[in-house]
């Protein structure tokens, strides 16, 4: 894909976020004294993400495994990290949870204002305190009934390649005895690679959810080993899109 065509697109994406973030200040304004968990405002905002990608050629979605998740559950999701799109496509799952991000990302014009809007947790990388208050800020959050959404990875991978899976999240589980939601993301790497914002043409993108992993098969675990059974049953299920999606 030329320069040309990638800048029509992210010029597509910026004046979207302009025209929705005013919306997402009033829906967080009207529905927030009695909508606690901010459900409302979170599934406004993933219609908003999906519109990037529903009948994109560009990077043309599926969902598979959707049917897996119980909207009443407050799930570790936890998914491989290969591109800055990832976080785009991923709102297409359409599940209810508070993403763990970067706390740079939460100052991006009107797409970091609105991450504010919907009280997702911060962090700080390398700053201990801050790892201890995300921490605390997922336990209360699975604690009021929401899912958290968390790249073990910490960063994007470079090669494609999955980097080793560190334990914060695996640590919330066992704190929280919430069951953990592996989720596969295929493709996003192809399509906008970690170094540049160049669109490289058409990039099929596939995000496949695996069974979770009720607590009481793991409650017996350290933090370290079931990030490290996680990344080996992420890594096992890529390239395996199974019999159903849906597009």
């Amino acid at each position: 894909m030329n320069v040309i065509v990638s800048g029509m697109i992210w010029t597509l994406i910026i004046g979207v976020s302009v025209l929705f973030y005013p919306i997402a200040a009033v829906i967080r304004l009207v529905t927030g004294p009695f909508d606690r968990r901010l459900w409302l405002l979170h599934r406004f905002t993933c219609f908003w993400a999906a519109i990037f990608s529903w009948g994109s050629p560009v990077w043309p979605t599926r969902v598979v495994g959707r049917e897996r998740v119980d909207p009443n559950e407050a799930y570790v999701i936890v998914a491989n990290h290969l591109s800055m799109l990832d976080i785009v496509v991923l709102f297409r799952l359409f599940i209810h949870f508070k993403w763990v991000s970067k706390i740079e990302n939460f100052s991006i014009p009107f797409i970091g204002w609105n991450m504010r809007l919907n009280r997702y947790i911060p962090l700080k990388r390398g700053d201990r305190e801050s790892v201890i208050e995300m921490l605390g800020l997922c336990r209360e959050a699975i604690a009021a009934g929401s899912s958290i959404f968390m790249f073990p990875e910490g960063t994007r991978s470079d090669t494609g390649e999955m980097r080793p899976f560190k334990p914060g999240a695996f640590q919330v589980a066992l704190e929280a005895k919430a069951p953990i939601l592996p989720v596969v993301v295929e493709g996003t790497s192809h399509a906008l690679p970690k170094k540049g914002l160049v669109l490289r043409g058409r990039h099929p993108v596939t995000i496949t959810v695996l069974e979770p992993m009720p607590y009481a098969s793991f409650q017996d675990e350290t933090p370290e080993s079931l990030a490290d059974r996680t990344r080996t049953l992420i890594a096992a299920n890529i390239g395996n899109k199974g019999p159903a999606a849906v597009e």
